[in-house]
């Protein structure tokens, strides 16, 4: 490895290698994305061809829960990770981790979402596709010793070959990569991350060439007359993301309550259960009813259901599609939350495509002289709440547009995501992927102080070169220290390691000297406490915040109401300028 890394060095320059290298996990991303969609059309397929369409089937409520048990196990015993949300988990690793993605995760995500939405979870493939494509990157970049940045550049390599791959999508997979992924990205950076994409597409085009995940041909052309319709479905698109957003950390959060892992995915498995058994077309990524909505069959969206028959009573499929738009968000939760693998991605965009008909049949049924499209209606709400839910407008833009196959509908694409994007903005500013990291202030976001100085480790800035003194001492001894201690501050200690204040030279230079002071004073009569306390798991923001608001130079850290030690400003500057110094060079 090492004759090669020198080797390389030599003959071929750092761009010319990271282009040559961005090609490579294209393709492996391109690869893992076709081999993950024909894994679960198979277990699809196979599945369902003992569903008839035509009346009610109890196997949907026997798939989910399955579905869900093996998922936990294969975590558990085979993979052995832990739960949450992908892309949330690269960001992280972005952030927090140097860009570096543990490698389990190269195959992890990609057998536990084929178990998961092969059984009917109603959550999508995109995610975890993004995930092991993502994981390839930062894995190869540390393979061949790259640094921090060149690493984070190929996870956006392996994410927008993913998801060109799996939409046959190469804007949009670009577009994603910069929009969701890296969010500071230099132009010259794009070409690397183009060239992954191109690869990707590439390998879905020669391994699968038209059965891609979702596509379809436009039928209808944009009329300027639907504009103000288009404006009101751009409102409608952002509530519809605020509702998805809202109930999805709701539910999730009440569905992980449930201490007991196996107790949790039977409860959430049983649950989603009946909302498929009530609602089929929620059953796994539900491109399939998309795709019935978008040719206009009411009749196949409705297949294997309860309102099987009803297709003709427009009234009841009103109805029926707004609870599918309310039921999808707590069918999604209920996949995630009790154990399942899978994404939002797909979710975001079914439930948009359903709020797009819904819209176009609620105003044909107003005014039947309106005329609208149902189709161009569907594929622009999809676009709308996938703007909402992800906060990445161009990506939804682009995405509908390119598996559209044409730019007819741009007008009315850009229209939409961008009042969809606002409105939910008004009440959400983060998007799924970033609200929780954010809050938490593992991600920081379009301030460059802010990012550097979120990657100092408190615990490691730790002073533990103050001399302690007892309460019950005299000040005598404390004299004593002063002689020895290159320090002007003693922390005072009792004898469980807690810390009771602090004496400064400020407060005994006036008697130190005294021979009876220093005989009669006792410590405890002379200390302060301090103006506040650090934490070692503590955000550096917040400690900067206490520094600001004390006007303190040093402050204690007490964990678990034990004394470490403490934190200097001067401690923290040094810090700071490392930090800044080696991420300039990189």
């Amino acid at each position: 490895m090492m004759t090669f890394l020198v080797w390389r060095l030599k003959h071929i320059s750092d761009n010319n290698f990271i282009l040559i290298v961005a090609s490579v996990i294209g393709l492996t991303a391109g690869l893992a994305a076709v081999t993950l969609k024909s894994t679960v059309h198979y277990v699809q397929q196979l599945l369902q061809q003992n569903i008839d369409v035509t009346r009610i089937n109890y196997l949907y409520i026997v798939y989910p829960v399955i579905g869900i048990l093996l998922t936990v196990l294969v975590r558990k015993f085979v993979v052995r990770d832990t739960p949450g949300h992908g892309i949330t988990r690269i960001l992280r690793a972005i952030s927090k981790s140097s860009s570096r993605i543990r490698k389990r995760y190269m195959m992890s995500n990609m057998l536990k979402s084929a178990i998961t939405v092969g059984f009917g979870g109603s959550v999508g493939l995109e995610a975890p596709i993004v995930v092991t494509g993502s994981a390839i990157g930062s894995n190869f970049g540390q393979f061949v010793h790259l640094d921090y940045k060149k690493r984070t550049l190929l996870i956006g390599c392996g994410a927008a070959g993913a998801i060109s791959a799996i939409f046959n999508s190469p804007i949009a997979g670009v577009i994603f990569a910069i929009e969701v992924i890296l969010t500071e990205v230099k132009i010259s950076k794009f070409i690397p991350i183009l060239i992954a994409s191109v690869s990707g597409q590439l390998v879905s085009i020669v391994l699968l060439g038209e059965d891609i995940l979702f596509s379809f041909k436009l039928v209808d052309t944009f009329s300027a007359r639907d504009t103000p319709w288009y404006i009101l479905l751009g409102i409608a698109s952002g509530m519809a993301s605020l509702y998805f957003i809202r109930i999805t950390y709701l539910v999730e959060g009440a569905v992980e309550n449930i201490r007991n892992q196996y107790g949790r995915a039977i409860f959430g498995g049983l649950a989603l259960a009946l909302i498929i058994f009530v609602f089929p077309p929620i059953y796994g990524e539900g491109y399939e009813s998309i795709k019935s909505l978008l040719q206009g069959n009411e009749v196949k969206f409705l297949s294997g259901s309860f309102f099987y028959g009803l297709a003709d009573q427009e009234l009841i499929v009103i109805g029926i599609l707004l609870l599918v738009i309310l039921a999808k968000p707590f069918a999604t939760a209920l996949t995630l939350g009790s154990g399942g693998s899978g994404g939002v991605f797909a979710p975001s965009l079914f439930m948009g495509g359903v709020t797009g008909f819904l819209f176009s049949r609620v105003v044909q049924f107003i005014l039947p002289s309106s005329n609208i499209s149902a189709s161009n209606f569907t594929l622009v709400g999809m676009c709308g709440v996938m703007s909402g839910v992800l906060h990445a407008p161009l990506t939804a833009i682009f995405l509908i547009a390119e598996i559209t196959s044409g730019y007819m509908l741009f007008v009315p694409l850009m229209l939409v995501s961008a009042i969809s994007f606002t409105t939910i903005s008004y009440f959400e500013k983060h998007s799924i992927y970033t609200k929780n990291l954010i809050e938490k202030g593992d991600l920081i976001q379009y301030d460059s102080d802010l990012i550097v100085l979120s990657l100092i480790d408190l615990k490691k800035i730790v002073e533990k070169d103050l001399l302690t003194i007892h309460p019950d001492a005299k000040l005598q001894e404390l004299v004593g220290l002063v002689k020895k201690s290159k320090r002007n501050i003693f922390p005072v200690v009792n004898d469980r390691n807690e810390l009771e204040g602090i004496v400064t030279l400020d407060h005994i230079r006036e008697i130190m000297f005294d021979p009876e002071k220093q005989a009669n004073v006792v410590v405890k009569t002379i200390m302060q406490k301090p103006p506040a306390y650090l934490n070692p798991q503590e955000k550096m923001q917040s400690v900067m915040n206490k520094f600001e608001l004390t006007q303190a130079w040093n402050l204690p850290v007490i964990d678990n109401g034990k004394y470490l030690g403490f934190i200097s400003k001067s401690r923290i500057f040094n810090a700071y300028r490392k930090k800044l110094i080696r991420q300039t060079k990189e």
